[in-house]
């Protein structure tokens, strides 16, 4: 088996962080695990809408790719339903996270 680079537990384990707050409507936790360019890119409304999730939600994390020193994206599946007698969807994406310095990862890029 192939050794992992150094960061790729602490990205996986920030996603990990984020989506939980995406899971449990934590717009505030979410927030601290942007970066300054997604935060920029994204509308306030944005992601409040992102964060906004009445029905039961879960997440998948596929195995991630180091696009280069620092930056990682892993695929990603949100999964939201059923409610309202609405069938269960699947949304189907990617989160990147990047390495803001000392080993701190936030999301760079939102799903």
């Amino acid at each position: 088996a192939r050794a992992l680079e150094p960061g790729y537990v602490p990205a996986l384990a920030g996603a990990d962080h984020f989506l939980q707050a995406w899971q449990s409507g934590d717009v505030e936790n979410g927030m601290v695990l942007l970066s300054t360019h997604a935060k920029e890119t994204a509308t306030t409304d944005v992601i409040e809408k992102f964060f906004s999730n009445s029905d039961p939600a879960a997440f998948e994390i596929g195995r991630g790719k180091l696009l280069k020193r620092g930056r990682y994206e892993f695929p990603v599946v949100l999964v939201s339903g059923p409610s309202n007698n609405i069938r269960t969807r699947r949304r189907f994406s990617s989160l990147v996270m990047v390495d803001t310095g000392k080993n701190d990862w936030v999301v760079d890029r939102l799903p």
